[in-house]
């Protein structure tokens, strides 16, 4: 029998070698956009997801930045405020710190208003008299110092101010008040130097 009683496989090579496919098949998947990978790449070697995932790290870099620059802002604000609460605290310790310092200098002279004062009382400060000039320079300069004296008989009795040593019932009184003024009170500004010792007049009973 001369003739093959069976045909050869089509595409097989007769030394083994493997089937490639035919031109025509080769063209028509390349054809078509279905068979294309899922990955396919645009004119500028990026893929669609590529693309879609760089859009979305704009947006969150962007919304990044904002929250970022707005937390510095909140920062900034409060160190701001911060800053100025700290400049009022120490400007306010500091008049404070003044005044205490003006009042303890000051109060080396209030021994010496005292006794002017009971000079005037026993009447060695009259017009024309030795003392008479010296007391008034000092009280010239106590006043701009800017000590201040207070206490007087008829005022209403004040503890924050007064200093009671006696309380002496009196009829008709309705609410205590200053009796006699033993010792002058004395306060420079805010700054409380001394308190005036007073007898208190009290509603009798």
């Amino acid at each position: 029998m001369t003739d093959k009683d069976f045909e050869e496989p089509q595409g097989e090579q007769p030394d083994g070698a493997e089937v490639q496919p035919d031109a025509e098949g080769s063209e028509a998947t390349a054809a078509d956009p279905a068979a294309q990978p899922a990955e396919a790449v645009d004119g500028d070697g990026l893929t669609v997801d590529d693309i879609l995932g760089a859009e979305q790290t704009d947006e969150a870099a962007e919304a990044e930045k904002s929250d970022y620059e707005t937390q510095l802002l909140h920062d900034l604000k409060r160190l701001q405020a911060e800053y100025a609460n700290y400049r009022r605290r120490t400007e306010e310790q500091r008049e404070v710190e003044i005044a205490r310092a003006r009042g303890e200098a000051v109060k080396g002279l209030l021994p010496v208003l005292d006794d002017l004062d009971r000079a005037e009382k026993h009447g060695d400060l009259g017009e024309g008299s030795p003392f008479s000039a010296v007391g008034a320079k000092l009280r010239t300069v106590a006043e701009r110092l800017g000590i201040v004296a207070y206490g007087a008989a008829g005022e209403a009795f004040d503890p924050q101010r007064h200093e009671a040593i006696f309380q002496q019932p009196v009829p008709g009184t309705t609410e205590s008040t200053i009796l006699e003024v033993v010792e002058v009170g004395y306060r420079l500004g805010d700054v409380e130097l001394r308190p005036a010792k007073v007898v208190v007049a009290v509603p009798a009973e």
